[in-house]
């Protein structure tokens, strides 16, 4: 099964075209560029690089979250157009799941992907890899770094932090603490396609592919723009209470 497969939900992009588990083509920028600028050249570099048409494609994967609300937005919109657009399944993936893939079949410690959510929060799910896949311990979710701490050194097992939060993670958790913890080493720890495309393989394995109109973003939380609206809507009810 071949599968295009599109990761943008942090600062960095990527993009690759696998058959099944083999990687054919990849393509990964974190140079600060916006994802709405990269995404399709990539795209495209990936399919010549590959020296395959979109009909050869089965299958468009895409991190639908958590992370960034804007990569998240550019890279579900991408896939749901192309795959619209030639009649293809889709596949959701877990950024989570994509990062734990990174690092999963090269280490026996506790997978830990964290993404820095702002507002003093972190994106995170917990992963062990063996028998040759990834076994998910949590969903994900959005976790305080203080509580995060104390749940590993709970598990009392190694850690392997990998993520655009993972340093700053290792930072607060090897202060004062004996949590057993290193950084994934530099070129796998931010989101790749590759890792998000293990995992697409897997869930398309379990029969777990989407239309386009049915592939969806996973923000775990509401945007911003909508949590600011909310609150001024909720001040503006308290006031006409107060009035009232």
């Amino acid at each position: 099964m071949k599968i295009l497969t599109l990761e943008s939900s942090s600062v960095s992009a990527s993009v690759c075209v696998t058959e099944d588990t083999r990687l054919l083509a990849q393509s990964f920028q974190n140079c600060g560029m916006t994802h709405s600028a990269t995404l399709l050249p990539m795209i495209d570099h990936v399919m010549t690089a590959s020296r395959l048409t979109m009909d050869d494609i089965d299958a468009v994967a895409c991190v639908t979250g958590p992370g960034s609300f804007t990569g998240i937005r550019i890279g579900v919109a991408t896939a749901k157009g192309i795959a619209d657009g030639k009649n293809l399944p889709c596949i959701g993936v877990s950024s989570m799941a994509g990062n734990a893939w990174n690092i999963g079949p090269l280490t026996d410690r506790l997978i830990c992907p964290v993404m820095d959510a702002r507002r003093s929060q972190l994106y995170n799910a917990l992963f062990l890899f063996s028998d040759g896949t990834l076994h998910r311990l949590t969903p994900d979710r959005l976790i305080r770094m203080d509580d995060l701490k104390k749940e590993l050194i709970s598990y009392e097992k190694s850690v392997i932090l990998v993520g655009d939060g993972a340093q700053m993670c290792y930072n607060n958790f090897t202060v004062s603490s004996d949590l057993d913890c290193i950084t994934a080493p530099p070129g796998l720890i931010y989101p790749c396609a590759h890792g998000a495309a293990m995992e697409a393989h897997r869930l398309a394995q379990e029969g777990q592919l989407v239309s386009a109109a049915q592939l969806m973003p996973s923000y775990l939380r509401q945007p911003q723009a909508v949590r600011e609206r909310l609150a001024r809507e909720a001040g503006q009810t308290a006031q006409s209470t107060k009035k009232e």
